[in-house]
C-alpha cells in the first residue's frame, strides 16, 4: 500500500486509469485517422487525392493568382491556432501560478479540498496538449511556406517536362503541412478533453470518450466526408520516386 501510495502520490487509481485512458485514446485516433481501413478512409486521407488534384491543375492555371490565395489562407489559419495557443499557454502557466482561484470555485461547488500541486498537475496536463499543438502548427505554417516555394519553382510551361514533377512535389509537401495541421487540431481536441479533468477523472473520462466519438464522426461518418466522397480524383498523378501513377483510396 505504501508503495503504491508513493507512485500515484496525491491521485487516486481512478485518476491514472483516466489520464492513461486520454493518451491511449490520444494516440489511437492519430493512428486511426492517418492510417484509415483501406475501404472506408478518413477525410484526412481523402483530402489527399485533392491536393494533388489542385496541383496538376495549378500546371495548367494561368495567371496563378487563384493558388497563392488558397496557399496564403491556408497558411493564416495554421498562425490563427499557433497565436491561440500561445495565449492559452500564458494563461495557463498564469494559472499555475495562482491556483486559489480554482479552488475556490471547487468549494462553491462542494467539492473535497484539492492539494494545489494536484491543480498543478491538472492543468499541465492540458498545457502539454496545447504546446504540443503549437508545435505541430509552427511547423505545419513553415511547411506551406516552403509549400509556396515549389510552387513558385513549377515552369510556366505546362508542356515542361519539369512541370508535373515539381507541381507533385509541392502536392507531398502541402499534405505534410496539412498533416501536422491536423495533428495540431487533434491536440487541441484533447487538451479541451483534459480540462475535464479539473472536474475529477470521471469528467476526464466522459470528455475523453465524447472527443473519440466527435473526431471519428467527423473523419470517417460525417455530411461533408459523403459530399468529399461523391467525386474523389481517379488520377492524383505521378509522385517523384513512386514511379507509378497513385490512385487514391475509395470508401
Amino acid at each position: 500500500m505504501d508503495i503504491s501510495a508513493s507512485l500515484s502520490g496525491p491521485f487516486t487509481l481512478a485518476d491514472l486509469l483516466s489520464v492513461g485512458w486520454l493518451f491511449v485514446a490520444w494516440l489511437a485516433i492519430g493512428w486511426i485517422t492517418e492510417h484509415p481501413p483501406r475501404n472506408h478512409p478518413s477525410v484526412s486521407e481523402v483530402m489527399k487525392a485533392y491536393r494533388r488534384e489542385w496541383m496538376r491543375h495549378f500546371v495548367t492555371r494561368d495567371p496563378r493568382i487563384f493558388d497563392a490565395n488558397i496557399l496564403t489562407s491556408l497558411r493564416e489559419g495554421t498562425a490563427f491556432f499557433a497565436s491561440a495557443c500561445m495565449i492559452a499557454i500564458g494563461g495557463g502557466l498564469a494559472l499555475i501560478g495562482n491556483t486559489d482561484q480554482l479552488a475556490g470555485v471547487a468549494r462553491q461547488f462542494d467539492l473535497e479540498h484539492v492539494p494545489a500541486l494536484k491543480w498543478e498537475i491538472k492543468i499541465v496536463l492540458v498545457l502539454f496538449f496545447v504546446a504540443n499543438a503549437l508545435l505541430r502548427f509552427i511547423w505545419s505554417h513553415r511547411l506551406f511556406g516552403y509549400c509556396a516555394i515549389l510552387m513558385a519553382s513549377v515552369p510556366n510551361d505546362p508542356n515542361d517536362p519539369r512541370a508535373i514533377p515539381s507541381a507533385m512535389q509541392a502536392a507531398e509537401i502541402n499534405i505534410t503541412a496539412a498533416r501536422s495541421f491536423n495533428s495540431g487540431l487533434r491536440c487541441v481536441y484533447f487538451a479541451l478533453a483534459a480540462v475535464g479533468w479539473l472536474a475529477g477523472p470521471a469528467v476526464l473520462f466522459v470528455t475523453t470518450g465524447y472527443v473519440i466519438f466527435i473526431t471519428l464522426r467527423r473523419e470517417f461518418a460525417s455530411h461533408s466526408r459523403r459530399a468529399i466522397m461523391q467525386h474523389v480524383p481517379t488520377d492524383a498523378g505521378l509522385i517523384p520516386g513512386d514511379g507509378q501513377s497513385q490512385n487514391p483510396r475509395h470508401g
